[in-house]
């Protein structure tokens, strides 16, 4: 078998995976990955950092999960400004206040904000109410 030349397009970039200190999946995976400007996270719980496990509450899991957020972007050369939409999964739609309170202050802008997509996921499991995955474009 013959492969076709490159026909003129660039190399590709090579592939980083982030890790993050405090942060990590049971899975034998990175917080996120980067080719060229393009940055994808995997899955972002409430856990805090300290402990590895998630908060007891949905407020204090919305502002882990968004501060782990925010340490992924920055391990991986960009910051917040960089994120251009986040996915959110919740619980239940009454978790919705408790997100918009650290969501507003990450991002107070309305201007410069990062679309955002809530799904409803009831089968969140071991402790999560909410968790959340973003893509960013670090040029």
């Amino acid at each position: 078998m013959t492969t076709a030349p490159n026909l003129g397009r660039a190399a590709p970039a090579a592939r980083t995976s982030i890790y993050v200190e405090g942060f990590s999946h049971k899975n034998p995976i990175p917080a996120a990955c980067r080719i060229g400007p393009l940055l994808e996270s995997g899955s972002i719980q409430g856990n805090d950092p300290a402990t590895g496990k998630p908060a007891a509450t949905i407020e204090a899991q919305c502002r882990f999960m968004l501060e782990n957020m925010r340490r992924i972007v920055e391990s991986a050369g960009g910051g917040t400004q960089d994120i251009v939409k986040v996915t959110v999964w919740m619980k239940d739609r009454s978790q919705r206040p408790a997100l918009n309170v650290p969501w507003l202050e990450l991002f107070p802008d309305a201007a410069s904000r990062p679309a955002r997509h809530a799904i409803i996921a009831p089968e969140l499991d071991m402790g999560k109410l909410i968790e959340c995955s973003f893509t960013a474009w670090i040029a």
